[in-house]
């Protein structure tokens, strides 16, 4: 694919690094954002700030990490997105340093299943031990919390979700934070109670079974 032709993907990125900010997950030049498209790759520049992030300050680089088209450097997090590409196939990344996730993942092994739509992030979200951010050693251990999952939080660091596309990826980092939220009111209360396997596997066969989620005409 030409460099040319990824020029709305460039748009679609900036935009959804708007999202993601002004849904307050990232402030300052903290978190990063990229999509897939093909052999390429879109990704957010290091030391960007997703809130103002320019279509044209967007950067293509190919799978192995090499820049393909832009002036700036990739984001630190390189290998975290790569991997994420490489280990689980997915068409966008979105890492952020969400408030109530961030918080959470300073006390926290594991985010408990404690509502049915955790389900769509995998049922409970595992929190990948502290590494240096930039590092080799993040990243794997990143990538280790995301097996059977599309959702992790980072200890003492941040979140990182990843989707089909963008849209897909924004709303699961959304869905994220909504669910540590939850969380976090709920544990302030008492002791959360987490779904057990008979409940998910209800919740999924009701899914199937009324098409959760979409919209239809009435019987």
């Amino acid at each position: 694919m030409a460099t040319a032709d990824l020029e709305p993907l460039r748009v679609e990125l900036a935009a959804a690094a708007h999202e993601v900010a002004d849904a307050g997950l990232a402030i300052g030049t903290g978190g990063n954002i990229s999509a897939r498209s093909g052999e390429l790759v879109a990704i957010s520049p290091t030391g960007a700030e997703l809130s103002e992030l320019q279509p044209e300050q967007v950067t293509i680089i190919d799978l192995a990490g090499e820049l393909v088209a832009g002036s700036l450097a990739p984001t630190s997090e390189l290998d975290l997105h790569l991997g994420v590409y490489e280990r689980y196939a997915a068409g966008a990344v979105v890492h952020t340093h969400p408030p109530i996730g961030t918080a959470l993942s300073c006390v926290l092994h594991e985010l408990p299943c404690i509502h049915y739509q955790m389900l769509l992030l995998g049922g409970e979200v595992r929190v990948a031990p502290y590494r240096t951010f930039g590092s080799p050693e993040l990243a794997e251990v990143t990538l280790d919390a995301l097996e059977g999952k599309s959702a992790a939080l980072m200890a003492n660091h941040g979140a990182i979700a990843f989707g089909n596309d963008l849209n897909h990826a924004v709303k699961q980092s959304l869905l994220l934070e909504w669910a540590c939220g939850i969380y976090w009111t709920a544990a302030s209360i008492g002791t959360p109670r987490a779904l057990d396997e008979d409940a998910r596997a209800a919740v999924i066969e009701q899914a199937v079974r009324r098409n959760y989620g979409a919209t239809r005409e009435p019987a």
